[in-house]
Formats: structure tokens, sequence, C-alpha cells
């Protein structure tokens, strides 16, 4: 028999010998104080002898009774748990254990914690939760792990004036003076993560589904008609997956609500979601094309998870990709349903594209991951489970077929309904309703990490295929996949499908149909792999195939998606040095006639920042060829929005001229500086509409410099002016792309006032300039022990790291990152560090390689001669 609460520390899990049924829940927020107290009744089934009950509690005092009284109380702090011991076995059965707590109003953005907004000029707290992944025990003491799943009844007592949300509708509010007592129903059977809690001033709008379920967006007071987009989304998106997964949506209502200081983007609680505002809000006069697209994912993605990842949920959180993987998967299904004219399925391969470049690193991990302690928990909240784990899916779905996939998931939903799920479970639903061998085929891209790059080669009539594992450092994996292999020849109408099971195989070819009446090859001979970038693989073709695509593009005879696979692996490979960056300018000169806003926004590569390190005297004219690249398409968009013009042209503007202003294009640059002088002076004007801004506020910095810095005061002033959080965030962004040094110290350093909210630090990192690295990695040395208490999740940390280590090119900086984190790395941005230390070296090799190529200058001359 356990001997002592000791015996406890140091496990990845909870023991499994009791588990909750239900919580009584009592808390009593106090919001000038910043604390919060409450008490909890937990009905315990015991299942096996113990006299010990061991739940999760974190920066919470504790004090426990039972049915019995217990005999001690031990909180271990490091490991996150209370050790309720009682003098003898409990008995077996149900029992229950009454608690008492108190705790902290926080500003870290996670548990219980506090977020501040303006009320009428003044300044006021409001209490949130945000308990994803292990912070449910920073609350209230529970068993804080996703397969403990129970049922919820809350009572709050909060200041009566003031809005109180939970998960469920309210029973009954009672009002003693200045505070009131709310009942809420009891929920049904959920895990602790899901939990949800809101206490503030709101405004808000409401509308329902065809099966009457009501649902509110809630704001800040004065902004509710900035929620009537998400709303409709919502409403619309409710109705599609209670179809789509052929079950209702579970509970009696849902709540969306925009809440001031948020370190995701948003979460998918219960029935009552939560998000930060650039991720609800929507205003026709203030917000761009790409805030209103942000919005419809975020909605879709976060009202999938009331069915995947809140109805069923995932066992453990290895298998957290079942939940962020298909959430991320099924908003694009959603949102093309809703708004076909976005091309959204196109627009996918920007999630593909982000799996495929980190998953190309050394230093990532499979998309099922051993997780051994909470801490660890937060770190693969990131490209693989989301963009790998979408895109895997994705594969997988266009392999079995829509019809036959949709039908195995409701079948999954139906089995697993308010219980737990591992990866397994999905495989083997899908086998059954399918008959194919799914758990073989996927076990390979979700217990493995890295994927293949195809080698294809023709000879005479035959296609000959080669795997292996694609590293962006050039070297190769030990992977094997089974891999689906789509192909075309010619044409889209006669496709070939099958299944690459071990390293080669060939597959014949009918060449014929792409030949002209001649017998010569025209320009519809031509062979595309991975048709439509359904597959999460990279191909590199031999000469004489690449060539054949390279005039395919220039007659415009591939679709949208294979012209953007084709120059996403043609860059990588030229990353990996498995082709040179000469071929890679060729091949970006066949789609100078692009004028696609999806195919555009994946040729912008980062070609211009590696040339200034690999070769300055070239790197002029490389940005040059960028810019005749991007010109004629700019040119004919204009900086003026026109009467009709489609969704996808207004995103296309913002990238263009926000591209060529990066490029140094001084054109662009004067005209974004003359349209903010206009629009300093009156705001209301429609010179510079939110879909320009930020080019303009681009081209603004440019210009500033320590001597000259009235751009600068401006967009401050601007900054301190606007109450619109996407506005904030254009003008963050673009301090820190200034070309002067100090200025960038300077933007950096007003991050860290109060000005700037903790969750919006990652706009000014993003933005840094490649001029301004360097000053950014001394600022971060000189602040890094600030840093380090001030944004304590693991996403807002690696921020940090990530966006002022990867832009380095050489060894020698490696090494010296390497050396001041020797000692200071913590498991929160361990893997981050990592990962931007590895980019900084194949970017060192990648420069190597460049400049050993023979013919690039020439190359580089030629193409800028063919463009005059």
């Amino acid at each position: 028999m356990a001997a002592s609460p000791e015996q406890f520390r140091g496990q990845a899990r909870l023991p499994r010998c009791a588990s909750p049924l239900s919580y009584d829940l009592r808390l009593r927020p106090d919001l000038a104080a910043c604390a919060f107290s409450g008490s909890a009744a937990v009905a315990v089934a015991v299942s096996a002898p113990t006299r010990f009950l061991v739940l999760n509690a974190a920066e919470l005092a504790v004090d426990g009774s039972s049915d019995l009284v217990p005999s001690e109380v031990v909180q271990f702090e490091e490991d996150e748990i209370v050790v309720i011991g009682f003098g003898q076995d409990l008995p077996i059965g149900e029992g229950v254990l009454k608690m008492d707590f108190t705790g902290t109003l926080n500003d870290q953005m996670r548990g219980f914690y506090r977020s501040k907004y303006e009320y009428k000029g003044e300044s006021r707290n409001m209490a949130v939760t945000q308990f994803e992944a292990a912070d449910a025990r920073r609350c209230f003491p529970c068993w804080d792990e996703p397969a403990f799943k129970a049922k919820f009844k809350l009572t709050l007592e909060v200041p009566s004036e003031l809005v109180a949300l939970s998960n469920m509708p309210v029973i009954k509010e009672t009002v003693h003076g200045p505070l009131k007592t709310v009942y809420y129903e009891e929920s049904p059977l959920m895990s602790t993560y899901l939990v949800a809690i809101v206490v503030g001033l709101f405004d808000y709008i409401e509308g329902s589904t065809l099966e009457g379920t009501k649902v509110r967006v809630y704001t800040q007071v004065g902004k509710s008609n900035q929620g009537k987009f998400a709303l409709d989304v919502a409403v619309k998106s409710l109705d599609l997956f209670k179809d789509y997964f052929a079950t209702p949506y579970p509970l009696p209502k849902l709540d969306m609500v925009a809440i001031p200081d948020f370190a995701a983007g948003a979460m998918e609680n219960y029935g009552l979601v939560t998000y930060r505002e650039t991720a609800l809000l929507y205003d026709e006069l203030l917000s761009s094309a790409s805030n209103k697209q942000q919005v419809a994912i975020t909605v879709a993605h976060e009202l999938a998870h009331q069915w995947f990842g809140n109805l069923v949920t995932m066992e453990w959180w290895t298998h957290l990709w079942l939940n962020e993987g298909f959430a991320s998967w099924v908003s694009y299904l959603a949102v093309e349903a809703l708004f076909p004219e976005w091309n959204n399925w196109t627009q996918f391969l920007d999630e593909t594209t982000s799996g495929l470049r980190l998953d190309a690193l050394a230093e990532s991990h499979p998309i099922e991951v051993d997780i051994n302690h909470a801490s660890e928990i937060d770190a693969i909240f990131d490209s693989i489970s989301y963009d790998k784990g979408a895109s895997v899916i994705r594969m997988l779905q266009s392999y079995l077929g829509a019809e036959r996939f949709q039908k195995a998931l409701a079948s999954y939903i139906k089995k697993y309904a308010y219980s737990n799920a591992k990866t397994e479970d999905l495989w083997a639903v899908l086998e059954e309703e399918s008959g194919e061998p799914v758990k073989d085929l996927m076990t390979t891209w979700t217990k493995q990490q890295g994927y293949p790059v195809i080698y294809a080669k023709l000879d005479g009539h035959d296609l000959h295929l080669e795997q292996a594992q694609f590293l962006s450092d050039g070297s190769s994996g030990p992977g094997l996949w089974i891999v689906p292999i789509t192909s075309c020849c010619g044409s889209y109408d006669a496709q070939k499908k099958f299944l690459l099971k071990g390293k080669t195989d060939k597959v014949h070819i009918d060449l014929t149909a792409s030949q002209n009446a001649g017998g010569e090859k025209g320009e519809n001979c031509w062979i595309k792999l991975n048709v439509d970038q359904t597959g999460f693989y990279r191909v590199k073709y031999d000469d004489e195939l690449a060539a054949g695509l390279e005039k395919a593009i220039k007659a415009n005879k591939l679709s949208l998606m294979d012209k953007i696979g084709i120059v996403e692996d043609s860059y990588s490979l030229s990353v990996a040095r498995k082709q040179t960056l000469t071929s890679l300018l060729r091949l970006l000169n066949a789609y100078r006639n692009e004028s696609d806003y999806t195919v555009l926004s994946h040729v912008c590569l980062g070609i211009d920042k590696i040339s200034v390190d690999a070769t300055p005297e070239l790197s002029r004219d490389i940005k040059q060829l960028l810019i005749n690249l991007l010109l004629s398409a700019a040119k004919t968009l204009g900086w003026d929005p026109k009467e009709g013009e489609s969704h996808l042209d207004v995103m296309l503007r913002s990238l263009l001229l926000i591209a060529l202003v990066k490029l140094g294009h001084d054109e662009t640059i004067n005209e974004g500086v003359r349209r903010f002088h206009i629009f300093i002076k009156d705001r209301k004007t429609n010179i510079l509409p939110p879909d320009t801004r930020k080019s303009s506020y681009l081209a603004v910095m440019r210009t500033v410099t320590t001597s000259s810095r009235a751009g600068y005061d401006a967009l401050l002033k601007i900054y301190r002016e606007t109450a619109e959080a996407q506005e904030k965030s254009r003008i963050l962004g673009s301090l820190s792309s200034c070309l002067d040094k100090d200025i960038v110290l300077e933007a950096l350093n007003f991050m860290l006032t109060d000005e700037v909210r903790n969750q919006d630090a990652f706009y000014v990192l993003g933005g840094i300039s490649l001029e301004g690295r360097e000053v950014a990695w001394a600022w971060l040395k000189e602040n890094w022990d600030h840093v380090l208490k001030t944004w304590p999740s693991s996403s807002l940390i690696s921020d940090f790291v990530k966006s002022t280590v990867s832009r380095f090119t050489t060894e020698e900086k490696a090494a010296e990152v390497s050396e001041f984190f020797a000692g200071k790395t913590k498991p929160s941005f361990e893997r981050a560090l990592k990962q931007s230390l590895e980019r900084v070296r194949i970017s060192a090799r990648w420069i190597e390689s460049i400049r050993s190529e023979p013919n690039l200058a020439q190359t580089v001359n030629e193409l800028l001669q063919h463009d005059m």
C-alpha cells in the first residue's frame, strides 16, 4: 500500500484509482484585489484500493475535507499536484470530496486571469479563463487531464452590474446589493481544459441556427456591430457541421467573446468560445480583406472543435493533432462552402507549406509526440499538429474520396461522443468504413517525423520514382512512407493514383496523348506528380520533366495549386542544395504573367533576403528581378480599390504593394509615403483604405532615420489614438521594419511599455528588418530575464527566440547564440531554440552553395536583359 505522498512526484500522469464524476464549483472573483476564492464539491468514484486522492493544483492554496476526514493535504508545486491522504483505504465506490481554495487573478493570460479594458475613459479589469492545455488547475483543484471527463455545475458570485458567462446557460440569478449570485445549468461530460468563465462589461448581438440554438457574440461596450460578420459565419458553420458530422450541436447555446488580452488566436471552450479581438471583430470601414478571412477561418475552426475535440476528445496530449489538425482542415471545408469566391482550398496550401517547411528540420517532431510533463504540452501547439495534421487529413480524404471519408467521420463522432479517443481509434473506423489499409498508410505519417521527396525520372515510357526523407540541410533521413502518388500527363482528364509502398517503383506513362501531330513534344508534353498538392511530400523532377513543366506554366496549362506546388518544391530543393538558385530564378521567370493572388503569394519567397548575405554584389539585381515579376500585376491593380473587384484582387493589391516596398521599389515607396501624408492630415480620407495601409506604413518606416523621425512619431500617434486592435497590429508590425538600427531598438523598447499588450509583442518581433537583426539580438540578450518573466507561456516566449535568432545566416552566429543560451534553456522554448539554430546553419550552407554557382551572375543578367 502507498506509504507516503512523495511517491506521486515526477509522474507524467495522475494515478487511475479514483476519478471525478461531477464538480459542483462556486467561484468568487475579486476584480479590484485581483484575487479569487472558491469551493468545490467533487463526486469521486474510487475504483481500486488507495488511501490517497491525487489531483492537480497550481498557484492555489487548498484546504480539503470529505465524507472521511483527511489526515494530510500536501502540495507539490513543481509537480502541480495536491495529495490528500486518509488514515485508511477509501471505500470502493462513490464519495464526495470537498475543498476550499484561493488564488490570484494573474496577468499571464492563462488559468483564471485578468484582462484590462476601457469603459467611459477609465481602465477596468475583466476576469477570464484560459485552461488549455493544463491550466484549469490554476483556477480550481481538479483531475486536469483530458481523459477525466466529468459534469460541471458552476455558481459565480460577481458584482451585480457585470455580465457573467460560462459554458452553460444561466438557470437563475439572485441579487444581494452590489453582488449577485449566478447559477448555471450542469454541463454534459467534458474535459477540464474546456471549462470557461468570463466576467466583465459587454454588449452582445444574437442570432440562431436552423435548429433554434441561440448564438451570441459579446464585444466591448459600443463595438457590437463589429461582431455581425462573425455571428453570420458562426450560425452558418453550426448548421453546416451538424450535417457534415451527422450529429446535432451538443449544447443549448453558443457564446463567442472578444477578449482584449489573449495569448492564442482563440479557444474553443465548450459553448463559450473566447477570441482575441483581431480574430473575432470585423468592421467594413476599418478591417482589411485578410482580417475578414482570418475571422471566418478562426470562427469555423473553433466551432469545428465543438464536435472534434469537445464532444470527442483526445485521450492524451500525444493525440493533440486529432483536435487541431481536424479543426484546421474542416474550417477550410466550411469557409469554402460559405465563400466559394475566396478560392479557399488553394489558400489551404499556405498551411501545407508551413507544415512542410517546419517538418524538413531534423529538430521537427512526429505528429504523435510523447508528452511526459505538463510543461512540454505547449510546445507542440505548432505547425506540425495544426498544418501537417490538416494536410495529411486532406491527403487521406483525397485518397479515400470525399463521400466515404465523411461517412466514416460521422461514425467516429457517434461512436466516441462524450468520451475520448486515440489516433488508432480514428484509423480503425476509417478502415472499417472504407476497406482501405488506413492504419498502415497513416501510421507512416503520424508516428515518424518528416516526409519524403520523390525523385522522378523519365526513361522512355517508364517513369521511375524513388523516395527519400527530405531535410532542408541537404542530408537524407532514414524515413520510409506509404505515399499516395497521383499523376497526370499533358491534361487533367486522365489521372493515375497508386500507393508507393517501397523505396522505388515505376509507372508506365502514355505520352502519345501529350504529343502534337508530328510526334514532337509540344507544350502539352508535361507530367505533374502530386496533382493539386494533395500529398504531403515534395517532388524533384529530372531536367527533361522540369523543362516540360516550365513550358506548361508559361502556356498556362496548370492548375493554381500545381503552379504553387512547383515553385514551393523548387525553392525548398534550392535551400537544401538539391538544385541551384540559378535554376530557381529561371523557373520564377515563367511566372511573369501570373496575376492570381494565391499563386503570387507563394512566389514572393525569401530569395531577396538570402541574396543580401550570399551575393551582396548581385543583391540589387536579384531584387530587381523579383520586382519585375510583380510589377505588371501591381500596375494593373494600382493603389485604389475598383468598383466590384473580387475579394482576391483586394488581397493581391495588399500583397504586391507590401512586397514591392520590402524589395525597395522606389516608386511604390514614394507613393506610399505621399498617401500617408494625406492620411495623417485627414483620417477620414479614402486615399488609404485598410487594405493598403500596411504597405504605406512600411514605406514610411523605410524613410525614417534617427535624424528624420517624423514618420515614426506620426505612426505612434495613430497607434495611441485608435481603439481598433487590427489597426494597432498593423502599426506594431511596421515600427520595427525600419532600416535604422536605433529606431528598431526604440520600437523594441516601446514593446516593453504598458502601451503594448503582452499578447501583441509578436507583431513587433515579426516586423524586424534584416538591418535590425543584430540590434534585436543584442536587445534580447540584455532583456532576457525580463522577457522570460513577462511572457511565460511557450508560444509567446518562442516568438522572441524564433524572431531574433532565425534571421542569422552564419555558423559563428549559431555558436554565439548557443553559448548565450547554455544553461538558460527551459522546456517552454527549447524546441523553438533548436529549430532556430538549425535554420541558421541551413542558411549558412545554402549561402556557401550559392557562392559557388558558376552561372548565377550571367543568368541574373540575361533575365534582366530579357525584361527590358
